[in-house]
Order: structure tokens, then C-alpha cells, then sequence
């Protein structure tokens, strides 16, 4: 019994040197890496209070590899003035800030088209694969082997057959981490198909948190189509679906394309190593339209909170509106104050939310999250059924931000995202017509002080677990 007793303080001694080294690490680690004051007091916690398992956990998920191996991989972006100043334009400072936040010029001369719904853009985005010469870039969260999907890779493989180059890059999360059968088709045909940051082994990629949200498909570098949809049958909302999922998608043409498809150069060359470029690719571009476009990226790498950036800005250039219609609303306070400080001198703010969305625990998070804006005089609606994935903001009439990105702090902070922003008062009126048919039910702050006690918990205990939501 003496030696199993001291053997066990022997254990007990490892174990409590091997958590104090860890903690010291890691809280040395978070110390000169972590920018967030909150997250940064959670993670030492974590690491202190739970012996070596913190520790571990932090390894996991807390460090940011993807910044650290985009910074080795790409080279930094050449800022070159713009081409499309706006003038006296009271909106020209935001065209200002917008060229320093994300290193790329404001194209004119750019065509952009509404899409409602797969019924509209699916066939659109087909018809041009299968249109295709030289080039088709393709990148999806989630891409389907359905009645959604099929057609789409079946014109991917017929594209690759008679020689087209053809690249696709599926999330490695929303595509389906244990199984995607679209994957697996397209690289049975050959197809030059990869999986955004999926890997079995932690320590070479924080698979588990980090995704890949964009939706974006590129032919022969001269028409892209961007926006919120996936490809799914859910969105094909003319065939009747059990959950239909309805979204806003966008056709361009013109030179803000080289922008996109230079997007999708960064993430392939970032997931596989291999560089595209070339007249195949990135093709002479002549103007096609009135808008004057530029594309805007955001992810956890040199990118790191651009798209939040960028609608900061907006909203503090803002003198007459702000719309945003978004399937989910868990940003942090910046987001909160700048909305709620627009309002207090004048400006006509509107934000849209689904009354039920497909993930309930965000739908509850919202409702603990939009106390101040209510506050404020903010004007905060809900839409009925069916869920709308759209992700909308207009300005004062002029401006618009389009894309992948939701108002919430995986998009902002997590995800790999990509939005485009518009100066085009044609579009935006478009955009704020289709924005308004959704203000159906308008929310109160009595209403909100009305909330049960067991709601109130379960929302502000779900309003808690933002930045991972």
C-alpha cells in the first residue's frame, strides 16, 4: 500500500508540473496573440482551471493557423488608386476607406443582375458552365448531390471533357465532413475538385471552427454570380420542398469579375498549391455596365474583419438609411453601437430578420441582442415563412453590400467570406423594394421587456455563445 500511495503522488506531481507548464504556455501565447480582451480572459481561464485539458483545447481550436499560414503563402495585395471616385459624393469618403480596408480599386463599368431563389439562378449558372471555353471556378458551402446539385455537376464534368479548365472547392464542414458524394463524383470524372480546410489531423489545420462560406461560381473570368445561395434542392422553391430555403443571388459582368475570380485564386492556391492565372483566367474585361463595384473579402487570415469593417464605415457615412436584411443577427457591440448611434441623428434604420430561422438557437441569441437598437429608435422587423437566407444592406439609396456574409461573428470573424459592394442607385432601389415587402411584423421594446423569465434565460444563454454560433 506505501508504494501504490507514492506512486500516486508521483502521478499527481507529473500531472500538476505538466498543467502548470501548459497554463504557463498557453497564457503566455494568449498574451501577445490575442487582440480580444474577452476572449483572451476566457481562454486563460480554460487553460488554468482545467488541468492540461484547457490547455489542449486551446491548442485545438484557440490558435489561429490560418493567418499564420496565409501570411506564408500569399503575397500582400498592391493598393492602386482607384478608377471610381465619386466626387462631392457625400458617400465618396466611405469609397475612400473601403480602397484602404481591403486593397482593391472600385471598378466601373460593371453589369449586375438580381437572381431570386435556385429557380432563377440555377439555370443561369448551368447555362453558362456549359457555355464555358476556357475556364470554370467553382467554390460552395454546401453543394448537394440532389435534384439541386446533380445538373450542376454533371455540367461541371461535360465543361472538363472537352477541355475546359474546370476548379471546384467545396467547404470542408458545410460540404459534408465525413461524407460528400459530390466530392467524390466529381473526382471520379476527373474533375480538379478539393475540400476547404478538412483534415482528420488537428495540428495541420483548425478544421473544427473555420469554414469557407462563399458562394461563387466563374466563367471564363468575364461573368461571376455571387451571393447567399448554396446549392441545394431546398432552394429550388417551385418544386415544393419540405424546408424551402429562399435567397438572393447576383449575376456580374465587367471588370469588378477579375476581382471575384482572383478570390477564388487565393483559396485554391491556398488549399492546393497551385496558381491560376493567365488569359484563361483573368481575361481583358471590357465595361458591360453603370455600377460601380469592388469586391470585399473577409476570413480569420490577412482578411481578418474586413466585411465588418466595411459595414462600420457605411453605416457611420449613412445620412438618410439604413436597410439589412440578414438570416442572422448575433454581431457584437461595434455593430450594435454604430446602428444605434445612426438613428439618434436622424437616420431611418431598418433591420429584417426571420421570425423562425433553421437554427433556433440563433433566432433566441437575436432576440437577447436587439434590446439597445430597439432603444435607439432602431426599427427592427420579422418576415413569416419561408425562411429567407438573403443577406441585403442598402445606404441613403446608393449603396449596397451583397455576398456570402450574415451579421454575426462566425461571418465576421470565422468564416472565409465574400461580399461585393455596389454604387448604383438603379440596383440599390431594386434591393430596398424587395427589402420593404419583407417589414411585416415590427418589433417593440415593450414587447421585448415582456418576455417570459425561462425565454429570457434561454435567450441570453444562447445570446452568450455568439462568437461560435
Amino acid at each position: 500500500m506505501p508504494g501504490v500511495t507514492i506512486l500516486s503522488l508521483t502521478g499527481a506531481t507529473i500531472l500538476s508540473v505538466l498543467h502548470l507548464l501548459l497554463a504557463v504556455g498557453v497564457t503566455g501565447h494568449i498574451l501577445v496573440h490575442k487582440r480580444d480582451p474577452g476572449s483572451a480572459v476566457a481562454w486563460i481561464g480554460i487553460a488554468w482551471l482545467s488541468p492540461v485539458l484547457g490547455s489542449l483545447l486551446y491548442v485545438l481550436l484557440g490558435i489561429n493557423r490560418v493567418r499564420r499560414r496565409a501570411l506564408t503563402m500569399r503575397a500582400p495585395r498592391l493598393s492602386v488608386p482607384s478608377s471610381a471616385a465619386l466626387g462631392n459624393d457625400h458617400l465618396a469618403t466611405l469609397e475612400y476607406s473601403a480602397q484602404r480596408i481591403t486593397g482593391r480599386p472600385a471598378r466601373s463599368g460593371n453589369a449586375i443582375s438580381i437572381l431570386r431563389n435556385g429557380d432563377e439562378a440555377y439555370p443561369r449558372m448551368i447555362a453558362c458552365i456549359d457555355a464555358a471555353e476556357h475556364s470554370v471556378a467553382l467554390s460552395s458551402y454546401i453543394f448537394r448531390a440532389d435534384a439541386a446539385g446533380a445538373p450542376f455537376i454533371e455540367a461541371l464534368v461535360r465543361a472538363h471533357r472537352r477541355e475546359v479548365e474546370v476548379r471546384v472547392l467545396i467547404d470542408g464542414v458545410g460540404g459534408g465532413y465525413f461524407w460528400s458524394t459530390t466530392y467524390l463524383r466529381l473526382r471520379r470524372a476527373g474533375v480538379p475538385v478539393a475540400r476547404f480546410l478538412h483534415s482528420p489531423l488537428p495540428w495541420r489545420t483548425p478544421f473544427l471552427n473555420l469554414r469557407s462560406h462563399k458562394k461563387l461560381l466563374g466563367v471564363d473570368g468575364r461573368i461571376a454570380f455571387i451571393g447567399g445561395l448554396n446549392i441545394g434542392a431546398e432552394n429550388l422553391i417551385r418544386t415544393g420542398p419540405v424546408h424551402p430555403v429562399l435567397d438572393t443571388h447576383f449575376s456580374l459582368e465587367g471588370p469588378v469579375v477579375a476581382q471575384i475570380i482572383d478570390t477564388f485564386a487565393d483559396d485554391w492556391f491556398f488549399t492546393t498549391g497551385e496558381r491560376l492565372d493567365g488569359e484563361r483566367w483573368f481575361p481583358a474585361l471590357a465595361p458591360a455596365g453603370e455600377s460601380v463595384a469592388r469586391a470585399v473579402t473577409s476570413g480569420p487570415d490577412q482578411d481578418l474583419e474586413k466585411i465588418e469593417l466595411m459595414i462600420l464605415q457605411a453605416v457611420g457615412a449613412a445620412r438618410a438609411s439604413v436597410k439589412v436584411m440578414t438570416p442572422y443577427f448575433l454581431p457584437d457591440d461595434r455593430i450594435i453601437t454604430v446602428l444605434a448611434l445612426a438613428s439618434m441623428r436622424g437616420v431611418e434604420v431598418d433591420l429584417i430578420l426571420p421570425a423562425s430561422s433553421n437554427h433556433p438557437t440563433l433566432d433566441w441569441g437575436a432576440r437577447a441582442h436587439i434590446g439597445p437598437l430597439l432603444a435607439a429608435q432602431c426599427r427592427v422587423w420579422t418576415h413569416s415563412a419561408p425562411f429567407d437566407h438573403s443577406k441585403l444592406m442598402t445606404v441613403d439609396g446608393k449603396w449596397c453590400l451583397v455576398g456570402s456574409a450574415n451579421w454575426d461573428m462566425r461571418s465576421f470573424r470565422l468564416n472565409f467570406e465574400l461580399n461585393v459592394e455596389v454604387y448604383h442607385s438603379a440596383l440599390v432601389l431594386q434591393l430596398e423594394q424587395f427589402i420593404t415587402q419583407k417589414q411585416e411584423t415590427r418589433l417593440s421594446a415593450e414587447a421585448l421587456q415582456k418576455t417570459s423569465l425561462p425565454a429570457m434565460l434561454r435567450n441570453n444563454a444562447a445570446r452568450l455563445m455568439l462568437p461560435y454560433l
